[in-house]
């Protein structure tokens, strides 16, 4: 077994939190069962870019029970939990390449070393490991079976190079299941990232201006939640639907430029870069709290605003204050990356349960399809978000109507209309 951890003496620590994660998946323990049983993935080698936490070690977990022999690395650097890495190592028999706070030079070596164990399934979150393998290790494309994404970003990321004709093997993209963004994206993300501003901070959201830019499912959760804690909503956009959106939600909408020197708080939801730029921190009002919830640190324009300050000081973990040459300071989360997972533990065990379903159960249809597949982009197959949906009711005690025969004739035809 191969490893690149901070310290193994940790797993204690971590294989108890990996136990408490897994009391609050239950849907993805009942694919795991199924897994042992059955072993979908015997004699293959996964590789997983992902957040190292006790929601991913319950996937790797799931996906080692189906016979795979697993390989995981970090999908960001202030992601790892040290002491779930260690768990994962020595309790459950996982490859793991994850330190937290890890430099840039470190974070692709174990991207790499995720490669080197020539994958015959690939997992990502943003997807650095497939833009990886396809730049330093395109030998092993007619190997794999395929990849999945489990975040928009990777999904825009991947869209882009089978667009351009550039990708080259099937992906499917976990992000757009219904399962997926219906839930994780907006109450995972809403709850999460409130959750590290809170740790980060310590202050009020009550009566603040709340500045959330982006009004995709991220958004909706972010906007949602912010609303309920008391805080007044803005909402910026680059799409007048989802501007019209927000605005039917109850949420002013306007252009970050005119949102800056209004927010006591921003937070990024956009998956895009430069959304926060120079010119917007130097608008902020003095003591501007400001965090991504998108993915990459891109979508701050972190380095400028480096450059730009007179001074910088670490007030809390996860907060650094920027202090301007003009005497205002801005104060910016986790280093500009994720604030849920920089800050906080990022989403709940019981959100990730169903993500983590879809991406096992995808893992599970690329070995069995993945050969009649093109190189594109596909959405998890719909009987299969479907039948997540129905084992977490079930993992619930719930249960919904079945459609009689006669419903179904009815849905089915033409014939029938008004009488």
């Amino acid at each position: 077994m191969n490893c690149d951890i901070a310290d193994k003496n940790l797993a204690p620590q971590g294989k108890l939190r990996i136990e408490w994660a897994e009391r609050q998946m239950p849907t993805l323990r009942l694919v795991r069962e199924r897994f042992a049983q059955e072993k979908p993935l015997d004699g293959l080698t996964v590789a997983c870019c992902l957040h190292v936490t006790t929601e991913t070690a319950n996937l790797a977990r799931a996906l080692a029970a189906g016979g795979a022999e697993v390989h995981l690395c970090a999908s960001n650097p202030l992601s790892t939990q040290d002491d779930t890495a260690a768990s994962l190592v020595e309790d459950y028999g996982i490859n793991v390449y994850a330190i937290h706070g890890e430099d840039n030079e470190t974070y692709y070596a174990h991207v790499r070393a995720c490669l080197d164990a020539a994958p015959d399934v690939t997992m990502d979150d943003g997807a650095d490991l497939v833009s990886t393998l396809h730049k330093e290790y395109q030998c092993l494309l007619d190997k794999l079976h395929g990849s999945t994404e489990e975040t928009t970003t990777g999904v825009i990321r991947l869209k882009a190079m089978a667009a351009d004709g550039a990708l080259g093997l099937p992906v499917i993209a976990v992000n757009d299941a219904m399962t997926k963004h219906f839930f994780d994206n907006r109450y995972g993300t809403g709850q999460s990232t409130i959750d590290g501003i809170l740790r980060a901070t310590n202050t009020l959201i009550a009566g603040s201006t709340f500045v959330v830019a982006g009004y995709g499912w991220c958004g909706h959760g972010v906007a949602a939640r912010a609303a309920g804690q008391g805080a007044n909503v803005i909402v910026t956009e680059v799409d007048p639907v989802r501007g019209l959106e927000a605005a039917m939600d109850g949420f002013r909408v306007m252009p970050m430029a005119e949102a800056a020197p209004l927010g006591d708080i921003f937070v990024t939801v956009t998956g895009n870069r430069d959304v926060i730029t120079l010119e917007h921190f130097k608008a902020m009002k003095d003591g501007a709290v400001v965090a991504n919830a998108g993915h990459f640190d891109v979508e701050l324009q972190i380095d400028a605003l480096r450059d730009y300050a007179a001074e910088r000081r670490e007030m809390r973990p996860s907060l650094v204050e920027y202090r301007l040459p003009e005497g205002r300071s801005v104060f910016v989360l986790g280093e500009g990356r994720l604030v849920n997972l920089a800050a906080a533990e990022g989403h709940p065990a019981k959100v990730m349960d169903l993500s983590f379903c879809g991406q096992a159960l995808s893992a599970e249809y690329l070995v069995q399809h993945g050969a009649e597949l093109e190189n594109q982009v596909y959405t998890l197959p719909e009987e299969l978000d479907r039948g997540i949906a129905a084992l977490k009711l079930e993992s619930m005690g719930l249960t919904v109507d079945v459609l009689t025969e006669a419903q179904r004739r009815y849905l089915a035809s033409w014939e029938e209309g008004t009488r």
